[in-house]
């Protein structure tokens, strides 16, 4: 077997374990089989609907919040599955939760103090909330169908009988990306977009074939220049997504005996470049179609003005982009707060006899990591935006349409979730590694 100890493994050894290795290839094949039943879950349809008369309404234009929310859910919504919602309640909730695990001291101790136990309870808090949720969801997107509900239904019975299925097929989701992530490869609930946003890869490929093969040499060269910005744009995602700033830490010198002195050993406090992730420009695409949707269902002409300002086909798309850019980068300021804690980690450097060199224990710390951090964040959510900004400015600019919806978030997603599992696939390998050296 090929193994290439003290360095990360190498393709063909990780092949070799997926054949080999049992375990490894359970997990594998049972994701795989998971992932294809949350995909045929979609086209399972919801009774009560003319199907052809909403899917002219969404070709047609449609919300703008329902076309956002259909690529995370692979066309779920426009086909009208019963997995319409798919993974989305159980990710608000968990949003919902992380925010009330900072804002409130009892989440907060249950997460920190209690170990698995308390890990367990908040998972379970979550499950309820995605329950709660998935059913103010469902009830909301009934209410964006009544009007293509079929004429022999009451309108009691089709709220009822959408909100049921929609909220079982969120639950039943749910379930099954827990699964995935307890009993197969990688978190459960990213594979789950990462499989919707994949679905949709070979209708825009295939409209772009039939635009070259049909299309002049100016549509050529604007798929061309298009295709060049998405491969830059994946580049610089992983450039970003794996850069973080290596601050050195040392332990204390450790005497022993009488004289004896250990030398002090350093090692590096990693901060993320992007420690948001993909949530940042996320909530600032739900953010900024909220308008539109309120707009559609309350009429309110300050909002239809708003609208029609923040929309990115107007005719002056600067106010959609510079709102778009600064949202994202508020979002990333505020995720990086959540998910790093400069006076926690300064607390837990100084109760490990670990200081970083030049830098006092205890408060100074905290303030020289915040400051690190707000920098890193800074130059993060710059990246952010002109990730979002960029395709969507080259699409219009080169009238190339047919890779629509497969954006900045569709492209953050698909290579941070692939680089994630791969991960997990290197670190599984890795451990069989070691084991097999301690058997031997």
């Amino acid at each position: 077997m090929l193994v290439s100890r003290g360095r990360n493994p190498s393709a063909a050894e990780v092949i070799t374990q997926l054949i080999k290795n049992s375990e490894l290839r359970g997990r594998v094949l049972t994701t795989l089989g998971l992932l294809i039943l949350v995909r045929l879950g979609i086209y399972i349809p919801i009774p009560g609907i003319k199907r052809d008369l909403f899917q002219s309404a969404i070709e047609g234009g449609g919300s703008g919040l329902v076309g956002f929310l259909d690529i995370f859910s692979g066309g779920g919504i426009s086909t009208l599955g019963i997995f319409a919602l798919g993974i989305l309640p159980f990710i608000n909730a968990s949003i919902i939760i992380q925010l009330l695990t900072a804002a409130l001291p009892q989440l907060e101790d249950l997460q920190k103090n209690e170990g698995e136990a308390g890990r367990r309870k908040i998972a379970q808090i979550t499950r309820y909330v995605a329950l709660g949720w998935g059913l103010i969801q469902s009830l909301i997107f009934a209410s964006f169908l009544v009007n293509y509900k079929l004429d022999e239904i009451s309108q009691q019975m089709f709220f009822f009988q959408t909100a049921l299925a929609l909220v079982t097929g969120a639950m039943i989701v749910m379930w099954l990306s827990e699964i995935i992530t307890e009993k197969g490869i990688g978190q459960g609930a990213s594979l789950v977009i990462f499989l919707n946003i994949v679905s949709s890869l070979p209708k825009a490929l295939s409209s772009t074939i039939e635009q070259v093969q049909t299309g002049d040499r100016a549509d050529l060269l604007g798929i061309i220049v298009l295709l060049l910005v998405f491969l830059a744009t994946i580049v610089g995602i992983i450039f970003v997504q794996e850069g973080a700033r290596r601050i050195p830490i040392v332990s204390a010198k450790r005497q022993i005996g009488a004289t004896a002195v250990l030398p002090n050993r350093q090692s590096y406090l990693p901060l993320k470049l992007n420690a948001g992730g993909v949530m940042p420009i996320i909530f600032a695409s739900a953010l900024i179609f909220l308008p539109s949707t309120i707009a559609g269902l309350t009429k309110n002409q300050f909002l239809i003005r708003a609208t029609s300002a923040l929309n990115p086909s107007a005719a002056n798309p600067w106010p959609y982009a510079i709102t778009f850019f600064a949202l994202i980068l508020g979002f990333a300021y505020f995720y990086a707060s959540l998910t790093i804690n400069p006076i926690d980690i300064s607390a837990n450097l100084k109760k490990g006899g670990v200081a970083i060199p030049g830098v006092r224990p205890g408060s100074a710390t905290a303030n020289y990591l915040s400051g690190v951090q707000n920098r890193l964040t800074l130059l993060g959510g710059l990246f952010l935006g002109s990730v979002a900004i960029i395709p969507a400015a080259v699409e219009r600019a080169t009238n190339v349409q047919t890779f629509k919806g497969l954006g900045a978030t569709s492209l953050l997603i698909l290579v941070g979730v692939a680089i994630d599992t791969a991960k997990q696939v290197q670190t599984y390998v890795i451990s069989q590694r070691y084991e097999g050296l301690v058997r031997q």
